[in-house]
């Protein structure tokens, strides 16, 4: 650990590993930006290659939910393809290419059957007959009403090398050919295209008997997700189960029941005012004189239907420009509709209940889609001699052990994690924070929150506090009700001024409410208060567990340091100065295009690392690259150093958030945003570099071999299991690891420099 304080040497003065006898002398920064920086080259930074197998851990054998491909030899032919009219949604461009396969099977396709991914590449097993000239082709669509004529124009694009893809999974070649990836990609999802309704790259079905209401028109969808995944000697096929909010297929009035949470619409007969009425404008063209009718008059008259909801409002469908008006009655919501916009927090919950399952009901669901699948018979696979192991790929993982923590007081108490948690009973802080002057804000009721449970609240929090070595003195300077968010500048701004040393404001909130971004945005940016949150209900009915919680909350925002690694077990990336630096950009919902992206780095503050400082920007709408990351590095660095005395000579960099698709904007971007941020500071400054992808959000799932490797009711495998081949990358340097049970995150390693920092990552002992 390097210490806080200047060492004798001098500032910048940089400690060695142990057994060293010389010590390297780091300067400060460079006073002022450095003059005009030449940028980065991205062919600076190189990519780790795959290092060996792990060893630290014992074994456990375990089940991916990966199935191997077996793939043809030879070549593929890629073909492009431009239907006009275009602007077709991808089910009809489907069926436009199916009708064309089939009016043409004898004459151009000579009876193969080609794949197609919705959009504007066809893949064929054959050379077709018209070679690389482009052909143009008609095509009829029965219609309602009328026929739908297109054209298809059809043009060789390029020879997909299967042999190059061999030579790639065996190692013999580094770059995995991304063409050969994609169309394997197609061949495996056209038959599910053409079955279910696809969304990304999962397949849902519509429910035929149990239904999941979300309310608000909405109900749960299941399916599956599928992708072509390269790994080590072999193809894999990732099959997940998945599931999603669609809206339910219903006439256009019940929808609106839903939404408005009516039980009939026989009890809403409210007529509209005047001013509400939909009326429109009908032109008889036989006279060229217009008329104005009501809606209920015009389709009686036209249509001889009688409206029953002749009050109700009317959809306005159909061009801008010419408005056309239905009544709701006589319109029906299609089935097949997936919801994009942000579920409320009670269609969550019930998302999460309609979709929580036990990891081995999770394998049973998984083995059963792959059976119902039925890959053997499918026409498209057969064509092009793809074949697909329908049993899940057995890996041998490991469970590496748990770090020992370390607490402070006079014990100096160790904690050893058991499953991801452990106990902090008998145990104090680190670093206590001592709170001599803190208040109270209440935003519930006085009804809801009475002034005793207020008093036995702040009692119990005191002993909790006392007992973790972050003694909370004497009663609160200030204790009162308020509410409403138009309350807190006011009463925040009266603490600022009436009590000097003001060190926490503790405010009780009623439930989700604007009171909280408030009490945030003016608590931090505005007055620079701690401020820590705590529902009403907590305050009621508490327990030690929640209090102990909050004190890990608080002692934190006030500087103090909760735990820390044991310093004997220490990894050899602490042997000098090293800063760890996570990043991420929150995006509106789908749906929403008015609201910007947020983009948030924190960076590590001291040498255990436990404390933290942030850097937040707003930024364009759904843009994922960081785009002020080397301003937003900079300040960290510039933190670090005024906190520690140190410059970092190592920079590990955790990303979140990032898509396999986005890797080469993403890490083409910012790792030179990084190093210009080193630049800026001093041009001589070139700290080494570790750029590490975290991703969450996948569809790797992990099964214990042995029932009795599993942990709890859940049956998940235990925290601590890694997993380094089988099912990982043949050449690009990624793991799989479980920090705590249930949550299974795949980190792909990338960086500017290779050094022993790589034994540490290996190991994984930085990542639990």
């Amino acid at each position: 650990m390097y210490p806080v304080q200047l060492p004798a040497g001098g500032p910048g003065i940089t400690p060695q590993a142990s057994g060293s006898s010389t010590m390297q002398y780091i300067p400060p920064f460079a006073s002022g930006e450095a003059s005009t920086p030449a940028p980065v080259p991205v062919a600076d930074f190189v990519s780790p290659p795959r290092p060996n197998v792990g060893g630290q851990g014992r074994t456990i054998q375990l089940r991916a939910n990966y199935f191997q491909i077996s793939i043809p030899k030879g070549f593929i032919q890629h073909y492009e393809v431009a239907i006009s009219p275009d602007k077709c949604p991808r089910r009809v461009n489907r069926e436009i290419i199916e009708s064309m396969v089939q009016a043409y099977s004898a004459k151009i396709f000579r009876g193969e059957k080609p794949v197609f991914d919705g959009r504007k590449n066809l893949y064929s097993r054959i050379l077709l007959p018209f070679e690389r000239e482009r052909v143009e082709l008609e095509v009829t669509l029965p219609g309602e009403g009328k026929d739908r004529i297109f054209k298809v124009a059809i043009k060789w694009a390029s020879q997909v090398n299967l042999y190059a893809l061999e030579e790639a999974l065996s190692g013999r070649t580094q770059q995995i050919p991304f063409d050969a990836i994609q169309a394997l990609d197609v061949v495996m999802r056209h038959q599910p295209s053409m079955t279910y309704t696809p969304v990304g790259r999962s397949f849902f079905t519509q429910p035929k008997t149990k239904h999941h209401p979300l309310g608000g028109g909405r109900e749960v969808w299941f399916g599956f997700h599928q992708s072509v995944r390269p790994s080590n000697w072999k193809m894999m096929l990732n099959i997940d189960v998945s599931a999603t909010a669609f809206y339910k297929a219903q006439p256009v009035t019940e929808f609106m029941c839903d939404v408005l949470e009516l039980r009939d619409l026989q009890d809403q007969k409210r007529p509209l005012t005047d001013s509400q009425r939909v009326k429109f404008t009908k032109e008889i063209k036989e006279s060229g004189q217009t008329v104005e009718c009501t809606v209920a008059r015009y389709f009686y008259e036209r249509y001889k239907i009688r409206l029953m909801y002749p009050y109700l409002p009317c959809l306005q469908v159909g061009q801008e420009q010419k408005h056309t008006y239905l009544p709701l009655e006589v319109c029906n919501i299609v089935g097949g509709q997936r919801c994009i916009k942000k579920l409320t927090d009670m269609q969550t919950s019930t998302m999460i209940k309609a979709t929580a399952r036990s990891a081995p009901d999770r394998e049973r669901d998984i083995n059963s889609l792959v059976s119902k699948a039925n890959f053997s018979g499918d026409p498209y696979l057969y064509q092009f001699g793809v074949r697909v192991n329908p049993k899940m790929v057995e890996v041998e993982g490991r469970v590496i052990d748990a770090p020992k923590i370390q607490y402070g007081g006079r014990t100096k108490a160790l904690a050893i994690p058991n499953q991801g948690v452990w106990d902090m009973r008998g145990k104090q802080f680190y670093n206590g924070i001592e709170i001599r002057v803190w208040a109270i804000a209440c935003f519930a009721t006085q009804k809801s929150v009475k002034e005793e449970a207020l008093r036995s609240f702040t009692q119990q929090l005191q002993r909790i506090s006392n007992d973790a070595g972050m003694p909370i003195c004497g009663q609160p300077c200030f204790c009162k009700y308020a509410s409403g968010p138009e309350h807190v500048d006011p009463m925040f701004q009266y603490l600022k001024n009436k009590f000097q040393g003001l060190q926490l404001i503790v405010v009780i909130l009623p439930g989700k409410t604007p009171v909280y971004a408030e009490v945030k945005r003016v608590g931090d940016i505005t007055f620079g208060l701690a401020t820590q949150c705590v529902q009403a209900k907590n305050v009621t009915r508490t327990s030690a567990q929640t209090l102990s919680n909050l004190c890990l909350k608080i002692n934190v925002k006030l500087g103090g340091i909760n735990s820390i690694l044991l310093p004997s077990i220490r990894p050899a990336v602490f042997r000098e100065p090293v800063i760890f630096i996570g990043a991420d950009v929150t995006h509106p919902p789908a749906g929403d295009s008015s609201k910007p992206s947020i983009a948030a780095v924190v960076g590590s503050m001291d040498g255990h690392p436990s404390r933290y400082s942030a850097s937040v920007r707003v930024q364009e709408h759904r843009k994922e690259i960081i785009q002020d990351l080397s301003f937003m590095v900079k300040d960290l660095l510039m933190e670090f150093y005024k906190s520690t005395l140190f410059k970092p000579a190592r920079i590990i960099f955790y990303r979140n958030g990032v898509s396999e698709g986005q890797f080469q904007q993403v890490l083409s971007y910012e790792l030179r945003a990084i190093r210009q941020a080193c630049i800026n500071l001093d041009v001589g400054y070139q700290p080494g570099i570790t750029f590490i992808v975290v991703q969450k959000r996948h569809h790797t799932r992990l099964f214990c071999s042995d029932p009795r490797d599993q942990i709890g009711r859940s049956g998940n495998i235990p925290a601590g299991t890694t997993v380094d081949h089988g099912i990982c990358h043949p050449t690009e340097f990624d793991f799989f690891l479980c920090s705590h049970a249930g949550i299974q995150v795949h980190f792909f390693i990338f960086s500017s420099f290779i050094n022993k920092f790589f034994s540490s990552i290996n190991s994984s002992s930085l990542l639990l």
